[in-house]
């Protein structure tokens, strides 16, 4: 195996697998800058015989609009010369129960054999790889996946709020719902959607339908309803504080956990960097315990360094908040040594002693 920086290496090479990021640009259209880099670059050692399968999630129409042009300009014929491929990525980081050969592979060429040729190389690593009709299918297929989750939890934090409104437990709600065997699919609400996809590939499909004069509002209902869940966890931090008669500005306030999941090392997107950033707005000294990321870098570029979780710690804050429910978190001694606990992902469920001082989601 060779890793290199260099695309020339590239001309050596059978198959070239485009995974680069595609995040979202600070008016939250898409940024295919790393795409399209990615492509100049290789093709400049395009050659016959190759295959190209671009991973990145995207719009649909970015394979076949963009970069297939950008490699025709070679005099190259797809589907005769060359192949050109989409097929999404699938790993979900921290998930031990699906590893990369047991997750179902789609593949969709620009043409029938290239979705064939692609079919047959990812069968050598992965059990099952399902084909579909085109690249744009296949760029559809993972908006869908993560549309599909986002706007779920979209809809599921909005129950949270209203059933904070009728002083009813979401968490029981939702559970008792979900002994249903039929008709409903349980997701929970949390202090808002991190990571590279959910918070993000939802406007790419936006962005494109707006293209061809069509607003997708129920996308962004559930988006504005995520994206505004780190105000309601601080609105619960404020009453928390009231009720110990204590002004938010110049209290402590403890975050544990700040990955967008739980057990893995990932910040990106987190809800935990927002909640931080709009307490310390707010006047409250803020501190934060990961065991998995040691330093987080907040918007105006501070470097925020992981507090230890000890008895201390936990004494001397105000308030704690469970942000992500890492499973080394001990959570009943965290409640035992806290004043005050904001739960935002029932953590706390089976708890023994100390509910009085917990404050759900």
């Amino acid at each position: 195996m060779l890793l290199t920086t260099e695309y020339q290496d590239l001309t050596d090479q059978d198959v070239i697998i485009i995974c680069v990021p595609t995040p979202l640009s600070k008016t939250k259209d898409p940024d295919l800058s790393y795409i399209l880099a990615a492509v100049e670059g290789l093709r400049k050692h395009l050659h016959k015989d190759q295959l190209v399968i671009l991973e990145s999630t995207t719009y649909p129409g970015t394979t076949d609009e963009l970069i297939l042009p950008l490699l025709s300009e070679t005099g190259l014929e797809v589907g005769v010369d060359f192949c050109l491929s989409f097929s999404p990525e699938r790993i979900d980081p921290g998930n031990t129960q699906y590893s990369l050969r047991s997750i179902p592979k789609i593949v969709g060429g620009t043409t029938p054999v290239c979705t064939d040729v692609t079919q047959t190389l990812y069968q050598q690593v992965i059990d099952t790889v399902v084909p579909v009709s085109s690249t744009g299918t296949a760029e559809m297929v993972k908006i869908l996946e993560n549309t599909f989750r986002s706007v779920n939890i979209g809809l599921v934090n909005e129950i949270a709020l209203i059933c904070d409104k009728l002083d009813i437990d979401v968490w029981e709600t939702i559970d008792a719902a979900a002994t249903k065997p039929f008709g409903f699919i349980p997701f929970y609400p949390g202090p808002g959607l991190g990571g590279h996809c959910l918070p993000i590939d939802p406007h790419y499909l936006s962005w494109k339908l707006k293209t061809l004069d069509y607003t997708t509002r129920f996308i962004a209902l559930a988006s504005e309803v995520n994206s505004n869940m780190p105000y309601y966890v601080v609105s619960k931090i404020v009453d928390t504080l009231n009720n110990l008669e204590k002004s938010v500005k110049g209290s402590k306030v403890f975050i544990l956990g700040v990955a967008y999941k739980p057990d893995i090392g990932d910040e990106r997107e987190s809800p935990a960097i927002d909640l931080i950033e709009i307490l310390e707005l707010k006047g409250a000294h803020v501190s934060y315990h990961d065991p998995y990321i040691p330093t987080v870098t907040l918007k105006d570029d501070r470097n925020l360094e992981s507090t230890d979780l000890t008895m201390t710690t936990l004494r001397a804050a105000d308030c704690v908040a469970i942000i992500t429910n890492h499973r080394v978190y001990d959570i009943q001694f965290i409640v035992d040594q806290s004043r005050a606990v904001i739960d935002t992902r029932n953590a706390t469920k089976d708890l023994t002693n100390g509910r009085e001082k917990v404050t759900k989601l």
